[in-house]
């Protein structure tokens, strides 16, 4: 990237509202809860006498509620308003994760991280739309913003997770709900109120009829598998490791750096490089590339793996989100709604299946193979699209124009 390149993108962060920064610092808080349980999971595992399978169903809960409420987002959010989605998503996380910490069975935790999974969707798929209507720099400031605070949120996650977890595995369930409430009171305090203006009205199916496009359809599906994957490294990584909780932090703050940095800095250059689906192609390859280097069995190979894997995992959010926001004529909340309804539930499967995949290929390092091969057939899906010469889109449609989210 060019300087000037530089100089644009430190204005991205600067004299935005305080709208912004108030929901951008509740997406971080709302992020961490991705990666927290990650290194406490054999922990809990411990504590509460469960196997991976189950353990693992605390992605499985969260990430499966999270898909069928993405489908009933924009629906909510367009008729009660922004503010009171994301408040109520709020409200929701904390009452979930003040729960988790006095949990008593991993059945409880894995009920209660539904919950949490309902709560996220309502605030994530809300998130955006507000940075967007509020940030100064239009939909590219807004999504840079969004996946800064997605970047610090995934690295100080597992970081959270790991100093409070070395206490107690109750620890870090109790300090995102503190951070949350201070979120929530900060949301309902200062975040502009919704106003009587009428909104346009979303039906329940338009998320799933926007997939009728067949390069949103792609996009869609594509993502699914790669966060499929993104989930085989998150959920399965830490049993491979076999570190504690603090050795397992480190690794993915390490990793969770990497997604900021790239999702923020290294995205914007390879999109003017290459355009947004051919630098979704290259990153997911290079995905690909990482998953199939830690099915070598060597902790050092696998940590250095993780940590780098974050670069392309930065990339790919970011690029992700750009070519679903823009490469479809439907409104921004409907097809993001359709789009992260197929993302996450490739994570849902994937945190389901990930235990039963090393089971049944009888190898710990089998699902990192799975999730390189889901790699491959997204690129091949992508790939489409540049065979037919669709040209890469930058500027969004006008019958998008609607302001909405995505994750």
């Amino acid at each position: 990237m060019s300087a000037s390149s530089d100089v644009r993108l430190l204005e991205v962060f600067k004299g935005q509202p305080k709208a912004v920064w108030i929901t951008a610092f509740a997406a971080v808080i709302a992020f961490m809860g991705i990666g927290l349980v990650d290194p406490i999971l054999r922990s809990i595992a411990e504590a509460l006498d469960a196997g991976p399978e189950q353990v693992t169903l605390l992605f499985s809960s969260y990430l499966g509620v999270q898909v069928i409420a993405m489908l009933i987002t924009g629906a909510f959010s367009a008729r009660f308003g922004a503010k009171r989605t994301v408040v109520t998503g709020l409200a929701l996380i904390v009452l979930a994760t003040l729960a988790c910490a006095l949990a008593g069975s991993v059945v409880q935790l894995v009920a209660l991280r539904a919950v949490w999974g309902l709560g996220n969707a309502l605030f994530i798929a809300t998130a955006l739309s507000v940075i967007v209507g509020a940030a100064s720099g239009g939909q590219q400031a807004a999504i840079l913003l969004y996946e800064a605070a997605l970047g610090i949120g995934l690295s100080t996650g597992p970081l959270l997770g790991a100093l409070l977890g070395h206490l107690s595995w109750r620890g870090p369930f109790a300090g995102t709900a503190v951070l949350m409430a201070v979120a929530l009171i900060l949301s309902v305090g200062f975040l502009p109120s919704d106003g009587g203006k009428s909104r346009d009205p979303i039906k329940l199916l338009d998320p799933l009829r926007a997939l009728r496009h067949g390069a949103l359809l792609r996009t869609s599906i594509g993502s699914a598998l790669y966060t499929a994957a993104f989930f085989t490294v998150l959920a399965w990584s830490p049993f491979v490791l076999e570190f504690g909780a603090i050795a397992v932090g480190l690794v993915f703050f390490g990793w969770g750096i990497c997604v900021a940095v790239a999702g923020v800095t290294l995205a914007p250059r390879l999109a003017n490089r290459l355009g947004e689906l051919g630098g979704t192609v290259l990153a997911v390859l290079m995905y690909a590339a990482l998953l199939a280097i830690m099915t070598i069995d060597n902790k050092t190979v696998l940590i250095v793996a993780i940590v780098v894997s974050g670069l392309a995992s930065g990339l790919l959010n970011t690029l992700f989100t750009g070519s679903a926001m823009s490469v479809s004529k439907a409104p921004r909340p409907v097809a993001s709604a359709g789009y992260n309804f197929c993302r996450w539930l490739g994570g849902a499967l994937a945190a389901t299946l990930v235990s039963h995949i090393a089971t049944w290929f009888g190898s710990p390092q089998a699902p990192f193979a799975v999730g390189a091969v889901a790699c491959l057939i997204a690129a091949g899906l992508l790939a489409v699209g540049l065979r037919s010469g669709r040209t890469d889109p930058h500027e969004v449609p006008q019958e998008a124009a609607v302001v909405g989210e995505e994750l």
